[in-house]
């Protein structure tokens, strides 16, 4: 078949699905063929938008017609009122949709940026970085070529904080398999996840705080007998008025004493509504809320932590996802009271009475169900975000757990590496291999493959699978020690940086606590004789305590230690110097490293090296 008959029948379909979306009231969420659907949504709405731009003149005609001529006149002004109204909620829906697909064609490409592992421009989240935390400062959790670029899809400052919070949170076997189940189910709903992510880029206002919101919702309106009086009288009033005006019995200059009479007692609900108007948030930002409440209502959760997520969104006085609804009907009202349309009919019928009496029962219905709403949304932002991550990314690996102080890798990857280019290695740590002792040439890759094991560790920990074709994780908890740098401003060296992040992990341990640690080139900020005796020295004492895991090093001295201590192993990487270039494998093996390549890197940075 032609590729443009092709292309005529794909047009006409989704020229048919679209239709069919705008009569049923419902969204597209689907990816695909995104180009294609946004040409058409866009016609749509240039053509609405001439539809209602006739019929807001032909209603205006209408409007002054029934003043000056008849109030025959005031009978089609109803019914092109109408459609004016129906007119523009069609156009804003094809605007949302527009919104949404645009939103959905961002996470398309941000998709293809982290498979290719090109995360510049994503956000870094650079305020979580923590120099003091055991183990997240160095295993490029936070910021540049991070590990919460490859994952964050929360669209709140709120959902940004709380995936920061569980990717730093504490090793938890009891908590992991509730996770693993959860983001296994979320990764097997890929338009759900797309649709929670791309409602909220649509339609969340970012820098919106919900802080006026729950002092409103959480302060009930009292509607008194005055009020619900003077919203009947109101719109009775007001018509009875235009009525006599047009048949004559009484004259125009009454209408003018009635405007005047509901300026005076109009004032009694303005504070309260003016307050309203200022802690109901944006239309788009309920539009938000209340989308992502719908979907979460209407999708079927076997994970008992996504049922327990879900259940915080319930409301035993009905969907929350329709409250939302009836609270956007009444804010757009409430927000726009100054609208030059509303303030005519506003003064005519009173209408700010009826306003009030309905955001008075609605508050009373609703009480404080809705309050924590924008907190619970910010948790799934979180879980959005891991089940995006296993959704989108190659970690397959199987996970198993233990109760003993253990942890086994095999084929273990980095996850910010790409996997073509990535070289797999495999190592058990526990009661038989206590303390590895890790030697290996410059740029061989020893800091890389410590930080591979942590962050593979933190994605289990998660609920993720980890980037290895096996990893078993044991009961412990992780610190490191990679980047220990100087500190101006506390007047604090690298090397007594180190040696206090030193001193945590012994406190640690010898208050108990089963560690994992991962100490890349230990006291490298003194003499060779002292940074041996202290490294043999901490070794020593680690071995009486609940601690295991690895020390890098350069000093082939302390690898001596491998053959006379129990518990303490040898592994290395290597490197293998060829005329003026230096071939590394990037692959671990037992025993130290034969050689070293310091001497020959300094010549080729233009060191000349020259006998005395």
């Amino acid at each position: 078949m032609p590729r443009l008959l092709i292309q005529e029948k794909d047009w006409f379909r989704l020229r048919f699905s679209h239709w069919l979306s705008l009569a049923m009231n419902k969204f597209d969420f689907v990816s695909q063929e995104l180009d294609l659907k946004l040409s058409i949504v866009r016609k749509k709405t240039i053509n609405l938008s001439l539809i209602r731009i006739v019929l807001f003149f032909a209603l205006g005609a209408l409007v002054i017609l029934g003043f000056a001529e008849s109030a025959f006149w005031w009978i089609p002004a109803l019914f092109f009122g109408y459609l004016f109204v129906f007119f523009i909620r069609k156009y804003n829906f094809q605007k949302d949709q527009e919104s949404i697909y645009l939103a959905l064609q961002r996470i398309t490409k941000e998709r293809e940026k982290r498979q290719k592992r090109d995360l510049k421009g994503l956000d870094p989240g650079n305020e979580f970085l923590d120099k003091s935390h055991p183990f997240s400062g160095d295993l490029d959790l936070f910021g540049e070529h991070s590990l919460f670029q490859l994952m964050n899809h929360s669209i709140s400052q709120g959902g940004r904080k709380k995936l920061a919070e569980i990717m730093k949170s504490p090793f938890s076997l009891k908590e992991i398999p509730d996770r693993i189940e959860a983001v296994q189910e979320l990764a097997s709903k890929g338009e759900f996840l797309e649709a929670m992510e791309a409602i909220g880029r649509a339609f969340q206002q970012e820098k919106v705080s919900n802080q006026a919101w729950l002092e409103w919702i959480s302060k009930p309106e009292k509607a008194n007998f005055l009020i619900s009086i003077l919203a009947f009288l109101g719109p009775i009033g007001g018509v009875f008025v235009l009525v006599l005006i047009n048949l004559g019995i009484i004259p125009t200059a009454f209408l003018g004493l009635w405007i005047l009479l509901g300026v005076g007692t109009l004032g009694v609900v303005f504070l309260p509504l003016k307050k309203a108007s200022e802690a109901i948030p944006l239309s788009q930002t309920l539009r938000s809320f209340q989308l992502r409440a719908e979907l979460i209502e209407n999708e079927v959760f076997a994970s008992k932590t996504l049922q327990f997520e879900k259940s915080k969104i319930n409301s035993s006085k009905g969907k929350v996802s329709q409250l939302l609804v009836e609270l956007d009907r009444l804010g757009l009202w409430v927000q726009n009271r100054l609208n030059l349309l509303y303030l005519p009919i506003n003064l005519i019928f009173w209408t700010d009475f009826l306003l009030f009496l309905q955001l008075s029962r609605w508050k009373a219905k609703v009480g404080n169900t809705l309050s924590q709403l924008p907190e619970h949304l910010e948790q799934w932002e979180m879980w959005v975000s891991l089940g995006a991550f296993e959704f989108e990314l190659e970690g397959k690996g199987e996970v198993s757990m233990t109760q003993e102080r253990m942890l086994e890798v095999e084929e273990l990857d980095h996850p910010l590496i790409l996997p073509e280019k990535s070289i797999s290695n495999s190592l058990t740590l526990g009661s038989a291999q206590r303390l590895i002792l890790l030697t290996g040439a410059n740029m061989s890759g020893k800091t890389t493959f410590m930080r591979t094991l942590g962050i593979n560790c933190v994605l289990v920990n998660l609920g993720l699978s980890p980037f290895a074709k096996k990893v078993r994780l044991g009961d412990f908890q992780l610190f490191t020690s990679m980047r220990n740098s100087d500190n101006l401003g506390e007047s604090v060296s690298s090397f007594y940086a180190e040696l206090s992040r030193i001193k945590n992990l012994i406190l640690k341990l010898e208050a108990g606590e089963p560690i994992l640690f991962l100490l890349d080139e230990i006291l490298k900020g003194t003499n060779t004789q002292d940074r041996i005796e202290g490294s043999k020295a901490l070794i020593y004492q680690i071995l009486e305590t609940e601690g295991f895991g690895i020390i890098s090093t350069h000093d082939v001295e302390l690898a001596e230690m491998g053959k006379s201590v129990e518990k303490v192993h040898n592994f290395s990487f290597h490197s293998e110097v060829k005329d003026k270039t230096i071939l590394f494998d990037y692959k671990l093996k037992k025993g130290p490293c034969p050689s070293f390549n310091a001497h020959k890197l300094m010549e080729l940075m233009g060191i000349r090296f020259k006998e005395h």
